[in-house]
């Protein structure tokens, strides 16, 4: 197998990440008073991967986080940056 370099792959903080990205999306989302459905339909998704994300149980891609941050009225970044508000 060959070195990718200084890249490291650490599925605890892969999956701590996942879930500061769900935490993050549901507050926002709750904030703007959207349910996981009207979220979902704003955004073009199902409700299911709303959830699937918000639950830390999947990684949304990064054209599925801006198709959510924009039926939100937010940028990507409040929702993958901890020094975002």
């Amino acid at each position: 197998m060959r070195n990718r370099g200084s890249v490291h792959h650490h599925p605890a903080e892969l999956l701590a990440y996942r879930r500061h990205v769900g935490d993050r999306m549901r507050d926002t989302r709750q904030r703007v008073g959207f349910t996981q459905q009207a979220l979902a339909e704003r955004a073009g998704l199902d409700k299911q991967a709303v959830s699937l994300i918000e639950n830390g149980h999947q990684s949304p891609r990064l054209d599925t986080l801006w198709h959510l941050a924009r039926a939100m009225g937010v940028s990507v970044a409040e929702l993958v940056d901890d020094n975002q508000t």
